[in-house]
């Protein structure tokens, strides 16, 4: 444009210059504020804290970090009694099925014991009529009227007559088979007719209102049990029937080839009433190594220099190192027993990667 004004009349024209110089001035005022190059400071405030590493930090508080304890187990009664029969013979009743209730002394089973009770009535005859004879000649002894030796073989064979009764009065005691206990039939091994051989065991009983879980325990984990500790009972086929169960004993050794040792829970005396049954599957958790209120930071907060243990702690801005003694750690978190107190702001993560006096803005914080 400079060229077409300018080439008029061959020369230039001072109102040429004047027009070039007003079109200038205008084409830079029509420009785009901050598209000029300026060396002048911007005056922004923020510099200093853009230049600040952003770090996650953690408040010091007071953890659990006791360790839970989760192992399972069979339910099953605490005794289970296998009833034999004491002498040979022909079953002749067979009182109770499997699932029947019986109490103790009812009759279970019966046995044929009538040779048994044939000599269990001669033995009965002969024990009266050897007390007729002692009395009589007691009688005629306190008068002296018999001699001493007399009186004493008629006193002689009446206790053999009474120890004869006695004996043939258990042989026929032999063909019952009682309950010794309130509890459950589970089995029967014998039908009304069947002969059965002395010490057969006819039937199975379980005692259900004495129910424990039976489970091995790892031994690096039984020695934070110990007899009377509750314990939490869940159970698969009864998820809603959540319970406390007891530790009943604590086996004395370990097996040799698992390492773990039975520990023996026992659930409320209410529990079949609620419907547990033994052979259910159940759930035992209980916290062991108790930790209830211990300081803790985040595993990944402890830097390691030698021997020496260290956090970074969140001073005004600025990060100071601070060594620290270590407890137990529970999963993402580690117990601190010395060091730090509960409240101070810690460097969360990744501390061997900064450095004493470092400027950190949080950016955010671990839960």
């Amino acid at each position: 444009m400079l060229r077409h004004l300018s080439g008029r009349r061959g020369g230039r024209s001072p109102c040429a210059w004047l027009v070039c110089a007003g079109v200038l001035l205008a084409a830079l005022a029509a420009l785009p504020a901050g598209c000029g190059v300026s060396d002048a400071p911007t005056g922004n405030g923020n510099d200093a804290e853009g230049r600040r590493t952003p770090v996650a930090a953690v408040e010091i508080a007071r953890r659990d970090l006791s360790r839970q304890l989760a192992v399972s187990g069979t339910v099953e009664p605490r005794s289970r009694i296998r009833l034999a029969t004491r002498a040979a013979g022909t079953l002749r009743h067979v009182n109770v099925e499997e699932g029947d209730p019986v109490a103790e002394g009812d009759l279970l089973a019966e046995l044929d014991v009538s040779e048994e009770e044939a000599e269990l009535a001669g033995a009965r005859a002969r024990e009266e009529q050897a007390r007729l004879d002692f009395e009589r000649v007691e009688e005629m002894f306190s008068r002296e009227l018999v001699s001493a030796s007399e009186f004493e073989r008629l006193r002689t064979d009446l206790r053999a007559a009474e120890s004869e009764r006695r004996l043939w009065e258990a042989r026929v005691g032999f063909g019952r088979v009682t309950a010794p206990r309130d509890a459950v039939v589970t089995a029967r091994y014998g039908e009304p007719g069947e002969a059965v051989d002395a010490l057969q065991t006819l039937f199975e009983l379980m005692v259900m209102d004495e129910l424990v879980i039976r489970m091995g325990v790892s031994e690096l984990d039984v020695v934070h049990l110990e007899r009377g500790r509750e314990v939490s009972v869940r159970l698969d086929a009864l998820p809603e029937a959540d319970m406390e169960g007891t530790v009943r004993r604590v086996f004395p050794s370990a097996d040799s080839a698992s390492r773990l040792v039975t520990v023996e829970i026992a659930l409320p005396a209410d529990a079949s009433g609620r419907g547990v049954r033994p052979g259910y599957l159940a759930r035992v958790r209980a916290a062991i190594d108790r930790r209830p209120d211990a300081l803790a930071v985040p595993a990944a907060a402890i830097g390691e220099d030698g021997d020496a243990r260290y956090v970074y702690v969140i001073e005004d801005g600025y990060l100071r190192r601070r060594e620290i003694e270590r407890g137990a750690t529970r999963g993402q978190w580690t117990e601190v027993l010395s060091g730090l107190e509960e409240g101070e702001i810690v460097l969360a993560t990744n501390p061997i990667e900064m450095g004493e006096g470092e400027p950190v803005r949080i950016v955010g914080w671990r839960g």
